[in-house]
């Protein structure tokens, strides 16, 4: 365990010379980890967490968010001096976490010129994700361009980091003109979202992530190998996986090309499949309560309020929960309402965010 210091404020300002992946002129050339949809972010309750680790946690070193997706949370902390160790399980938000967050060395130039020279490439010719996401997902053009970037990417990126840098810019753009509502369950039967796909840079501070972990792995495996002063969870909540809602953005980051079925064109998702979506989650949750080497525990886990559909419903009750923090130590509950980002089964209301804390003594 690192020792505890008092986390020192990385003002957003930043000085000429440091390695800060921001383009100078045109603000629309870049963009920011918050600027994706994605179900259940928690951009927008970041001082609501920042509250209840500065009023219960005091000073620390290292925060793990082990269920990072988009990474706001890693983002926010990473910014604020501490020492991130941020993990996901899906490759598509492995890269971008790895963007934001694992890049030391700013290759800024570099990717400047890359990413211009991927807007210019023609969308003429028929390609995997034309033949696949076309006129249903995208725009005929924005599919062609799409997968010829992605095919243009594995032959230019000269490093790891130019690459996952290079797709998660790719992600980004692509969900930016996606005809869905924020998620690829199902794309919308009128095909109107038709602005042309356009690659912007990343806006990131290499300069905070020298010390930083990214990991693209099972969280109750993970758990084993790391230790930190506070451990941040943001499991999912009820049966939707993420791989089922992100499959589309899953294929064009491992671009491995598989076979894809059904209307909404999925391929096979059974490797990334979430033992939280399952009734397997009380018990894979308390293994991974078990395991943490950490002081302080945060949980994030919703009150979803009245469900139209069942799979909506949480897969653990406040009880389960309790039950399993107590025997790690000292437990609060603190709650704030919200409006949430879903998929439109549930009724809006009497949401509320909570969060589970637990002081470890045990």
């Amino acid at each position: 365990m690192t020792s505890l210091v008092k986390p020192v404020y990385k003002t957003s300002v930043r000085k000429e010379g440091r390695n800060y992946f921001r383009p100078q002129r045109y603000e629309r050339e870049y963009f920011q980890l918050q600027n994706r949809r994605y179900l259940g972010n928690k951009y927008k309750l970041l001082g609501f967490i920042e509250d209840v680790i500065s009023q219960k946690c005091g000073s620390v070193n290292s925060l793990c968010d082990i269920f990072a997706g988009t990474g706001s949370v890693s983002e926010r902390f990473n910014r604020l001096g501490l020492e991130i160790i941020s993990n996901d399980f899906l490759f598509a938000n492995y890269v971008c976490l790895r963007a934001f967050l694992g890049v030391t060395d700013s290759c800024q130039p570099n990717i400047y010129k890359k990413i211009g020279h991927l807007n210019m490439l023609p969308s003429n010719e028929e390609n995997y994700f034309s033949k696949h996401f076309g006129g249903t997902y995208f725009s005929e053009e924005n599919a062609r361009k799409i997968g010829a970037i992605r095919e243009e990417i594995e032959r230019i990126a000269e490093s790891e980091d130019e690459r996952d840098i290079l797709i998660c810019s790719l992600l980004y753009a692509t969900d930016k003109v996606a005809n869905t509502v924020g998620h690829y369950d199902a794309f919308r039967k009128n095909l109107d979202t038709l602005q042309p796909v356009r690659l912007s840079i990343p806006c990131v501070d290499c300069s905070c992530n020298s010390n930083n972990e990214v990991y693209k792995e099972d969280a109750n495996i993970l758990i084993e190998k790391i230790s930190c002063d506070v451990l941040y969870l943001d499991p999912p909540y009820n049966s939707r996986q993420y791989s089922d809602a992100y499959h589309l953005l899953e294929n064009l980051a491992e671009w491995k090309k598989p076979e894809v079925i059904g209307v909404g064109k999925k391929m096979d998702r059974s490797h990334i499949k979430s033992a939280y979506c399952l009734k397997s989650a009380v018990t894979a949750f308390a293994d991974l309560v078990r395991k943490a080497d950490c002081n302080h525990i945060l949980l994030s886990y919703n009150n979803t309020g009245d469900s139209k559909d069942g799979r909506s419903n949480a897969r653990m009750s406040d009880d389960e929960i309790l039950q399993i923090l107590d025997n790690k130590g000292d437990v609060e509950v603190f709650e704030r309402n919200y409006k949430p980002f879903t998929t439109g089964k549930s009724n809006g209301e009497n949401n509320a965010e909570r969060i589970f804390y637990c002081r470890v003594t045990k």
